[in-house]
């Protein structure tokens, strides 16, 4: 009678599955999931721990070593004059006398009642002439003060002639209709407060008749002697001869 092959028991069945899963790749290995694996947040910096913190108790602030300059005016005013008297003038003297009581006039007071008379009257001590000697000052409204004394220069500058130098030029064998063209040019230039330089240009072998250049220049000065006076004679410069004529001082004008 024949034996049956006996089965294999449960446990050899589990070991030999067990060595299958050794033999196979990447299986021995393999970490199991999270051993090897820094835990969440192990290793990571808590959130902040390194950052510096915002005004701790112990913690220097940076802050600025000096304040921000004050913008230097353009005169010495109140309290930022530093001499101990001063010279007081002005067309307000009669206005300060009422406010403090007394007689003010032109002369030499202590800067600080000055400063005290200026502050009775809701003005400003301002020193105008520093290198006096005491210093001048006045008791005004400051603002108000630069605000005329702008506008002034403004007019003067508006009024002021910017003088440039126009050329008129001429050939020595200039006729009168072009010479009388040149001229009437010449004379509204010079009205207008500019020079005018003149001059001869020789051409070539025309060099030799520098003499009807130095005639015709003279005349020209001539003709405008109510209008301009020559700063030099007729002279000759290389290939021309020039001259420069500055105009006349009117009486209106200085």
């Amino acid at each position: 009678m024949a034996l049956k092959p006996s089965s294999p028991k449960s446990g050899d069945s589990n070991q030999n599955r067990s060595g299958s899963n050794q033999n196979r790749p990447g299986g021995q290995n393999r970490p199991s999931g999270g051993q090897n694996r820094p835990a969440g947040g192990q290793n990571r910096p808590v959130g902040g721990a390194n950052r510096p913190s915002g005004g701790g108790p112990n913690q220097q602030r940076g802050r600025r070593p000096f304040p921000p300059r004050q913008k230097q005016a353009e005169h010495r005013i109140n309290e930022f004059i530093r001499v101990p008297e001063l010279r007081l003038v002005g067309e307000n003297l009669e206005e300060i006398s009422e406010a403090v009581g007394q007689k003010v006039e032109t002369g030499v007071y202590p800067t600080s009642k000055l400063i005290s008379w200026a502050e009775e009257l809701g003005l400003d001590l301002v020193e105008i002439s520093p290198n006096a000697s005491p210093p001048v000052a006045r008791i005004i409204d400051y603002n108000k003060f630069l605000y005329q004394k702008k506008k002034k220069e403004k007019e003067l500058k508006a009024k002021a002639v910017k003088q440039q130098l126009k050329e008129i030029r001429f050939g020595p064998e200039t006729g009168d209709h072009d010479f009388d063209f040149k001229l009437r040019h010449a004379k509204n230039f010079l009205s207008e407060g500019n020079k005018v330089k003149a001059y001869v240009q020789f051409r070539g072998r025309a060099i030799v008749f520098k003499d009807r250049g130095e005639l015709l220049l003279l005349r020209f000065l001539k003709e405008l002697e109510e209008f301009g006076t020559a700063e030099q004679l007729p002279r000759l410069d290389g290939k021309r001869m020039m001259v420069i004529i500055a105009p006349k001082k009117t009486p209106g004008k200085k």
